[in-house]
């Protein structure tokens, strides 16, 4: 793939990743939707968009890894607390929490399973958690706990569903599959909440856009860059998520980023970034 096209491509899809969260916090923060209509419109749009995304790829019908309905659930439990959460999280700061619990959890998984880490792992492991419980700590700038709780939930069933995707298949027709399977638990949510339902038009398109461009093509540009990375790039590259999800919320919600919040930003990105590269040095 030509150098140009790569650099393209890789920047859409993490402005992509880091577009899930200003959509979510904008919807919910100044339109009328509730998290679990939202949470519906975004999984229907996303299967939606990624169905016809493999359809227009393999039209002769040629299908492998169609995903499963355990990491199904892990990517509707992942959907349902990050908007819920953003109901009261500002978008930097949940994209902080979600990110850091995301590669807590999954290098924690890999410790669990006998994986080995070098001294200046450990140290970054160390600082990632800490910058995480220094975030939560109760104090005047800490975010309200209930909805930093539930971002930590979104964070770790994110992870679930990366561990349970490793080598399940083509990972855009497993993603694909993964997301229609999370339909029929979506609209059991909405029409469990049916009483708390509120829908407005703009709220509707921020869902639709998150589901479709956001989530679905989102998905497909990544995987399309991710062959032509090496192993080390594209994981610190994912580093720079929370990085844009913040200066957009800047720039387009009007947040204003905290002390506490950047301090926990270095603390989280920076520990995770050691043991990213220290560990693919090793590899």
């Amino acid at each position: 793939m030509p150098t140009l096209r790569l650099v393209a491509l890789t920047l859409l899809a993490l402005l992509a990743f880091a577009g899930n969260s200003l959509l979510c916090r904008a919807a919910l923060a100044h339109t009328q939707i509730d998290a679990a209509s939202f949470t519906t419109v975004r999984m229907v749009s996303g299967a939606l968009a990624l169905w016809l995304l493999v359809q227009l790829r393999t039209p002769d019908g040629a299908r492998t890894g169609q995903g499963s309905w355990g990491s199904a659930a892990a990517l509707f439990a992942y959907a349902v607390a990050f908007s819920f959460a953003y109901v009261q999280l500002g978008a930097a700061l949940g994209a902080l929490i979600l990110f850091g619990a995301v590669q807590t959890s999954m290098t924690s998984w890999g410790l669990l399973r006998g994986e080995r880490l070098r001294a200046l792992q450990v140290l970054g492991l160390l600082l990632a958690f800490g910058g995480l419980l220094g975030l939560l700590l109760p104090g005047l700038s800490a975010p309200p706990l209930a909805p930093a709780l539930l971002m930590v939930l979104a964070g770790c069933a994110w992870g679930v569903y990366s561990l349970r995707g490793k080598g399940a298949g083509d990972p855009l027709q497993v993603t694909a599959g993964n997301f229609m399977r999370t339909v029929p638990m979506a609209l059991a949510l909405s029409l469990a909440l049916a009483a708390q339902a509120r829908l407005d038009t703009a709220g509707l398109i921020y869902a639709m856009l998150s589901g479709a461009l956001t989530s679905g093509v989102g998905y497909a540009i990544w995987y399309a860059a991710l062959p032509h990375l090496r192993a080390t790039s594209a994981a610190t590259l994912q580093l720079s998520v929370p990085v844009i999800a913040a200066a957009g919320a800047v720039l387009f919600l009007g947040e204003a980023l905290s002390l506490r919040l950047l301090l926990a930003s270095v603390a989280i990105l920076g520990g995770i970034a050691l043991v990213v590269l220290i560990g693919q040095r090793r590899t």
